[in-house]
C-alpha cells in the first residue's frame, strides 16, 4: 500500500518511488493513477472508480499471491482513511499469507496545514463528514464532542454532489461551542494542479466553495491569523 501524498510527484517519499518502480501491476482509484503516469509507465495498471474499494483489495491480493509484485495506490497516507486497513481486513479473511508493506505518505491534512501556516500546532481531530461508511448520529457525537474538548478540527470529504447538508449541519454544531470568528482554513486540492486556499471564519465559512476536494482546518480558542497565516499557539511563553 503507497501513500503518495497529496500527488505531486515531489512529495513523493523516496520509498515510495522505488517501490512504484519496482512493482508489476499498479491499482488505484483512477484519478490518483493520472498524477503518476509518468513515473508507471510500462506497467500493469488497474483503475476503477469511487466505492470499488473491496474489489481492488480483492483483485491486488489475488494478483500478489499469484507471486506479482502489486502496489495499491492511496492520495495522503494509506492508513489515514486509505486502503491500508482494507486490504489487512480482505487478506485476514482469505488467510491470505502474504508480505504487505505499508509505504507512508504525506496526509492531506498536512499538506492542507503547512499552506496554510502553522493550525496543527496542538492537540487535533480529523472528522470525515462522509456518512456512506459511518452513521452520521456517530459523526455528530464526534463533532460536538471534539468542539467541546477545544481541539483544533480538520474535516474531510465535507461536501459532494449527493451530501450537501452535512457540512452546514457541522457548522451549527460547531458556532454552538466555538466563537463565531474562530478561524477557518479552506484548502481545494492542496499541492496539486488547481490548488486554492481561503482563511476564513467560522460564521463566513459557508460563503465559500466547498466540495470533497477540499480539506477544512478549524481552530481552537488560540488559533490566530497572521499576515496571512494560520496559526494555532502550542503554549509557548512568548
Amino acid at each position: 500500500m503507497v501513500g503518495i501524498g497529496p500527488g505531486n510527484p515531489e512529495h513523493l517519499s523516496v520509498r515510495a518511488v522505488e517501490v512504484l518502480r519496482n512493482s508489476d501491476c499498479i491499482i488505484g482509484y483512477k484519478t490518483y493513477i493520472n498524477l503518476l503516469k509518468e513515473l508507471i509507465k510500462g506497467k500493469e495498471v488497474i483503475t476503477s472508480g469511487m466505492r470499488a474499494e473491496i474489489e481492488r483489495a480483492s483483485l491486488a491480493i489475488e494478483k500478489a499471491a499469484s507471486g506479482k509484485v502489486v502496489s495499491v495506490i492511496s492520495s495522503g497516507d494509506p492508513g489515514v482513511y486509505g486502503m491500508a486497513g482494507l486490504i489487512l481486513e480482505v487478506a485476514r479473511n482469505g488467510k491470505q499469507k502474504i508480505p504487505i508493506e505499508v509505504v507512508p505518505g504525506i496526509p492531506s491534512e498536512n499538506a492542507a496545514a503547512a499552506l496554510l501556516g502553522a493550525p496543527l500546532m496542538h492537540d487535533h481531530v480529523i472528522v470525515s463528514l462522509s456518512d456512506l461508511l459511518t452513521p452520521w448520529d456517530v459523526i455528530e457525537k464526534r463533532i460536538r464532542l471534539t468542539a467541546e474538548g477545544d481541539f483544533v478540527i480538520v474535516l474531510y470529504n465535507p461536501k459532494s454532489s449527493e451530501r450537501k447538508w452535512q457540512i452546514e449541519e457541522t457548522v451549527k454544531i460547531l458556532l454552538s461551542v466555538k466563537k463565531s470568528d474562530t478561524p477557518v482554513g479552506i484548502v481545494k486540492n492542496a499541492m496539486r494542479e488547481g490548488q486554492s486556499l481561503i482563511i476564513t471564519s467560522l460564521g463566513e465559512v459557508l460563503e465559500h466553495p466547498i466540495d470533497m476536494s477540499t480539506i477544512l482546518i478549524v481552530g481552537n480558542s488560540t488559533t490566530f491569523v497572521y499576515d496571512g497565516y494560520m496559526v494555532t499557539r502550542r503554549g509557548y511563553k512568548v
